[in-house]
């Protein structure tokens, strides 16, 4: 059975096994989670989700086990509400890691679920990197699996896939046996959730789908451990998680080498492939805004004489194509106006967003000259399906922007093209630029408490780690 040697997998794993870049990256993800988490945390579905849990439970922090809230230092909650709560904000921001071929965020559901146990029975550093790097590993190899086709479903990778890595990370570290692993897993599967209409639509459904994974994982875990069965055949069964939301047709026979293939290479750990976002939107949109900014430099303030801008990219991206999103939700799902804002203001960042959106920028009307501007931009976006640069998806995320300016400069033409945005392991951020991320997203924070992270492996108790991280603001 497929859960069987994942659990094995799972359970055999020893930190020992880490390679240096591996550590590396497991720590530059942890440092960027909790920059975007910490600013994620103010976010109106954090909060929202807070007020709710808070009525839920009637505001009652008396629990035998107690795991921090990121952002939020004065007390702790329960470990469901903490990894709700942690993944939500995590994701509220569109600025957390991802996986380019698995199409999911994991650091969003692997670090809130490590958090929320590691504090909770007060593992060390070494515990803590070491169900880390297994999430990843079980989220990219599963991503892998699934998808393209899981996607094309309308399945959102980070709600269902998510769920299964939450449970083997909460698996590691409670130390479950290889049997209890796989019953967590099977309750996983039959809690997977998470549809694109969510995403697309712009709701808060879609930082839900991360925080409800981390949930759900935690949860089956628990329950595994207290002899609650889970089905085994979850993912590869007649109507298990393959068949029903990956395949169609009943095919799974014609992929059951994809399964075997993926298992053999269950234990080349892929880390170091995961992005980092620059962004505040989808990931699908960064190419488009790298491509923009490039032709902003030479174009400057010139932006009114521009008469069409085309965007020929790849299908999903063509997708993203809101003219009149109204709110930030849907304005992170919208190529158009990524492009606009790109152009008008040189910048994309969390606080350029904010001041827009306090110009009016998601209202039918503003007379606020920079608002009234994008507005204008974005209507003569056209966006273009590229069955060249199609063609190189999902390996590469490419778009190609051709800009063309009106009579009064000759009608000139600018293009530029961008074929794998920045923060790719081929386009790297460095660590310098990880750190001024977290600065310009947490001003207020002391950076001198991140230093704990260099050396976190030899840190003996993650209750201090964590507090230490959360206690910077």
């Amino acid at each position: 059975m497929f859960l069987s040697n994942i659990s094995k997998f799972i359970s055999a794993y020893q930190y020992g096994q880490a390679s240096d870049e591996t550590l590396i990256v497991a720590k530059a993800a942890f440092l960027d989670f909790i920059g975007v988490t910490l600013r994620g945390f103010k976010e109106k579905p954090s909060q929202y989700a807070l007020m709710t849990m808070g009525e839920i439970f009637q505001g009652n922090l008396n629990f035998d086990l107690e795991a921090s809230i990121i952002g939020k230092s004065d007390n702790k909650t329960d470990v469901l509400t903490a990894g709700l709560i942690n993944g939500i904000s995590a994701h509220s921001l569109e600025l957390d890691d991802g996986h380019r071929t698995a199409q999911m965020h994991l650091g969003a559901i692997v670090f809130p679920t490590a958090i929320a146990i590691a504090e909770a029975y007060d593992l060390s550093g070494e515990e803590f990197l070491e169900a880390v790097i297994i999430g990843y590993e079980i989220g990219i190899m599963l991503g892998q699996i699934a998808n393209p086709q899981h996607r094309d479903r309308g399945f959102h990778s980070t709600g269902t896939i998510g769920t299964f890595v939450a449970g083997a990370v909460a698996s590691k570290l409670l130390k479950l046996d290889t049997d209890q692993i796989i019953n967590v897993l099977g309750l996983c599967g039959t809690q997977a959730a998470g549809l694109l209409e969510s995403d697309h639509s712009g709701s808060m459904g879609k930082v839900l789908h991360a925080g409800k994974a981390v949930y759900n994982g935690i949860l089956s875990a628990f329950l595994a451990k207290n002899d609650f069965i889970g089905s085994e055949s979850i993912i590869e069964g007649n109507e298990g998680f393959l068949n029903t939301m990956v395949y169609t047709n009943n095919s799974l026979t014609k992929n059951n080498h994809n399964l075997e293939k993926s298992l053999k290479e269950l234990k080349e750990i892929k880390f170091r492939d995961i992005y980092f976002k620059k962004y505040p939107f989808c990931r699908h949109l960064h190419s488009a805004i790298d491509t923009t900014l490039k032709l902003r430099s030479t174009i400057g303030d010139e932006y009114l004489h521009i008469e069409s801008i085309t965007v020929k990219t790849y299908k999903t991206a063509t997708e993203h194509n809101n003219y009149s999103p109204k709110n930030i939700e849907q304005l992170k799902q919208s190529l158009p106006y990524a492009v606009a804002i790109s152009l008008v203001c040189g910048e994309v960042t969390v606080d350029k967003i904010d001041e827009l959106i306090k110009y009016g920028l998601l209202d039918a009307h503003s007379e606020v000259t920079i608002v009234k501007h994008i507005k204008s931009l974005a209507s003569r976006v056209v966006l273009v399906l590229d069955e060249k640069l199609n063609s190189l998806y999902p390996d590469k995320r490419p778009s190609n922007i051709v800009i063309k300016l009106d009579e009064s400069f000759r009608n000139g033409i600018f293009q530029n093209i961008t074929l794998i945005p920045k923060g790719d392991y081929e386009n790297p951020f460095e660590l310098k630029e990880l750190l001024e991320k977290f600065r310009v997203l947490n001003p207020d924070f002391d950076v001198n408490n991140l230093v704990i992270i260099d050396n976190l492996e030899k840190e003996q108790s993650m209750i201090k780690v964590i507090e230490t991280l959360n206690g910077g603001l």
